[in-house]
Parts: C-alpha cells; sequence; structure tokens
C-alpha cells in the first residue's frame, strides 16, 4: 500500500481525529514543553530498501501516504518540538534524496520525503519505549517502478485528506480576522491592510548557515510594521500569520480578497545561489505575467512552488487566474499597485539600502487578487552579509518599518482623497 492507514503506538486500526477541526475555534497556545519531543532523525539502507527512524519522548499516531511528480512520501503527526540538529535532512540516503519537517497547522507537524524515485511505503509502524530505547517512528521503503507506483496512487482516495487539511488552513487564515460590527454598533469603516509575513510552519524560506531562516525575519518584521500601522488609529489590519504556521499561497490571497483590503503588503528575504555571485539590497515587486528579468522569473517560479513544501497543494488554482490578467478590474489594481510601489520606494531607499534595480515585476501568485492592489517586498538578500547584518538590526528594522508605514499612509490618504472628491 502506498497509503499507509493512520496508525496510533499500538497499530490502531481506524483514523485519528484531525488535531484541527475547521469551524471549531482556535485552542488556547500550549506551552512547547507539553509538545512531544523530536530529538533524532536518521536514514539507514540503500537504493533498493531505505528505513527512516525518528526518536520521540512520547508515542504519537501518524498518517502516512505517497504523491507523485515528483515523488514524495509525506508523514502527518500531532504537533511535535523538533530538537533535531542543525541540517538534518538536508543529505539522503537510497530512496531518500532529503527530507524537512515542521509545523504544517496549529496542533499538527508534517514530514516530507523526497525520493529519488518510485517507492512504496512496506511498512510504517511506531515501536514502544523498551529497554532503555526511546519510542521510534519508523518507514521502510521500497524501491518499485513507475507502473507499480501509478497504478497503486489512483487506486488510494485522498481527497477528504485534502479537504481537511486545506479546511483547517483557511480556518486559521481568516479566524481572528473579522472587524465585523457587533449588534447595534457601527462597522468599522476604516481601510483595510492585509501584511503576509512570507512562508511559515513547514516552510522555512530562505536560510543563512542553518540557523537563521527566512521565516523568522519576516514574521518579526510583519508583526512591528503591524503595530506601527495600528498605533495611528487611522486603519485596520490583519496579518495572514502571526505565528509559525504554514499557510498556502492561495489562501493568503483570499484573506485579503473576503476582507476587501484597500492594501495587500507581503514581506520576503531574498537569497542568491553562489553561483550567481552576490546582491543586496531591498527589492518591490508588482504583478506581471511577464517578468522583468531573469531573477524576478526565478524568484517567482520559486515563491510559487513554496505551497508543494507542505507536500500536498492544499488548494487549487482558482480558474479565474488565466483571466484576471487581461480583466480591466485587475488593470486598475495593476495601477495602484505599482503607484504604490514607486511611493514605497521613494521612502525606504531614505532608510534602508535597495536593490539596484529597486522595482521589479513577476508572476507570483500571492500578488494575482484582481481587485486589491499589492506589493511583494524583499527586505534584502540573506545570502548577503551586510544585508542579514541590516535584517537582523532592531534599529534597522524600527527605520524601515517606520519608511513602509509613511508609504502605505501616504498612499491610502491619497486613494481617501480621491474616492471622496469622486462622490
Amino acid at each position: 500500500m502506498l497509503c499507509a492507514g493512520t496508525v496510533g503506538p499500538a497499530a490502531a486500526q481506524g483514523p485519528v481525529a484531525s488535531p484541527v477541526t475547521s469551524g471549531q475555534a482556535k485552542p488556547a497556545p500550549v506551552a512547547a514543553s507539553n509538545f512531544p519531543i523530536a530529538s533524532e532523525a536518521r536514514l539507514a539502507g540503500d537504493a533498493r530498501q531505505t528505513r527512516f527512524v525518528l526518536d520521540l519522548d512520547k508515542a504519537v499516531p501518524f498518517r502516512a501516504f505517497a504523491l507523485a511528480d515528483p515523488y514524495r512520501v509525506v508523514v502527518d503527526i500531532p504537533q511535535v518540538s523538533f530538537n533535531l540538529a542543525p541540517g538534518t535532512g538536508t543529505v539522503g540516503r537510497g530512496l531518500v534524496k532529503a527530507f524537512r519537517y515542521g509545523l504544517v497547522l496549529p496542533g499538527g507537524s508534517r514530514i516530507v520525503f523526497d525520493l529519488a524515485g518510485p517507492a512504496r511505503i512496506a511498512k510504517s509502524y511506531l515501536l514502544e519505549a523498551a529497554n532503555g530505547q526511546p519510542p521510534r517512528l519508523v518507514l521502510e521503503f521500497e524501491q518499485v517502478d513507475r507502473t507499480a507506483f501509478v497504478q497503486s496512487l489512483s487506486r488510494e482516495n485522498r481527497p477528504e485528506l485534502r479537504s481537511t487539511i486545506a479546511e483547517a488552513n483557511a480556518a486559521v487564515a481568516v479566524e481572528g480576522t473579522a472587524t465585523a460590527a457587533k449588534p447595534g454598533q457601527a462597522p468599522d469603516m476604516r481601510p483595510l491592510i492585509v501584511i503576509d509575513p512570507g512562508h511559515g510552519g513547514i516552510d522555512n524560506g530562505t536560510q543563512a548557515g542553518g540557523e537563521i531562516m527566512e521565516k523568522d525575519l519576516v514574521l518579526g518584521f510583519g508583526l512591528a510594521l503591524r503595530d506601527r500601522i495600528e498605533k495611528t488609529g487611522k486603519y485596520r489590519v490583519v496579518m495572514t500569520r502571526t505565528d509559525d504556521t504554514f499557510i498556502p499561497l492561495n489562501d493568503r490571497v483570499k484573506v485579503a480578497r473576503d476582507r476587501s483590503a484597500a492594501l495587500f503588503v507581503s514581506i520576503h528575504a531574498e537569497s542568491l545561489p553562489r553561483r550567481e555571485g552576490d546582491a543586496e539590497g531591498a527589492t518591490i515587486y508588482t504583478l506581471s505575467d511577464k517578468a522583468s528579468d531573469a531573477e524576478a522569473e526565478r524568484l517567482a517560479d520559486a515563491e510559487n512552488k513554496s505551497d508543494a513544501i507542505g507536500g500536498v497543494n492544499l488548494t487549487d488554482e482558482p480558474t479565474e487566474v488565466a483571466d484576471i490578467l487581461i480583466d480591466l478590474a485587475q488593470r486598475e489594481t495593476r495601477t495602484f499597485s505599482n503607484r504604490f510601489a514607486r511611493l514605497l520606494m521613494g521612502e525606504m531607499k531614505r532608510t534602508a539600502r535597495m536593490h539596484k534595480h529597486p522595482l521589479k515585476s513577476a508572476g507570483f501568485r500571492v500578488l494575482k487578487a484582481p481587485d486589491v492592489p499589492s506589493v511583494l517586498v524583499e527586505l534584502g538578500y540573506v545570502s548577503n552579509r551586510s544585508d542579514l547584518k541590516h535584517m537582523m538590526s532592531e534599529n534597522w528594522r524600527t527605520k524601515t518599518v517606520g519608511s513602509m508605514a509613511k508609504a502605505i499612509d501616504a498612499f491610502l490618504a491619497k486613494r481617501l482623497a480621491t474616492a471622496g472628491a469622486a462622490k
């Protein structure tokens, strides 16, 4: 079987309830120390048979299943604290090229294996603690040909799993964002700004030295920007994530569209492969069906594929996207997006070092809302020592947050004045 059923410590039969149920209130935060701890992970074997072993401090239920194109195996478990050595999973063995792990939604963690070719899960089980050894989650992979893989895969029925995870992520993305008026209270008509810290959960984004992760840098920046904007009292602010949670790209856009946002700002940090030399400075991207240069196209391709790092593309690309690029409403939105990008560049260059070509365009999925002006800001390059030092500096962040808040205020003030004159 390519898709192993959900099993527990004693190989219990039957499914285990999802750790997050769509529609229910988000549980109160639980101290990290209360989560099971994964202390070590290792691979053994060769290109015919490969074994994965994960050491835990307590037994957990799990679900394992396979995916094709590219070949992957996904293991879903309740939320755990991964206390693994830096670099764990980056070097593969046998049938496994590499594996990655992390939080995929509140209450749930995920391990994703990138396979070297078609392989089936020959065995998957959890060993209870015994003889001084900790509980261990074990997966045994076995090489098969593509035909056998596809035939077995097509018989598996996984839509319920994908639907459950997609709904849970959508609930996380939207929860706490509503500002609907209470009975007898006037609705809050202040413009809404959506701040989108990129990546999160199992998707670390770019990394510096295996320790400093993009998802952490941009979350800290996004929260500081939110606080700065809210302090003025002039605008409402919604974050697509406020913690280390994986949110699919389409759900990020949906937050802005469902709330009729006045502006969507996605925050990222870039990295350049060594073979491509060195680059520095912040860059501001707007949507285009044709990238402004090769680097913009490469970055957009990498960002658009980030959903796959969760093991499954949790939501289908909406059919409207193909038409958005030629729709009149989208053209108007692009005009406003470009106007804000120019304003933002003018303010940021006063406090932050900018890329030699600071305004670019590419086909980022998070910028494809047809009715919400949107930009994606790369704060700098984590691959550049000077940029990384700036991004980790509280002083730099305070100044840059201030310049972005000033640009947002100038943009929305002008739009409000224009709207008022039109009325």
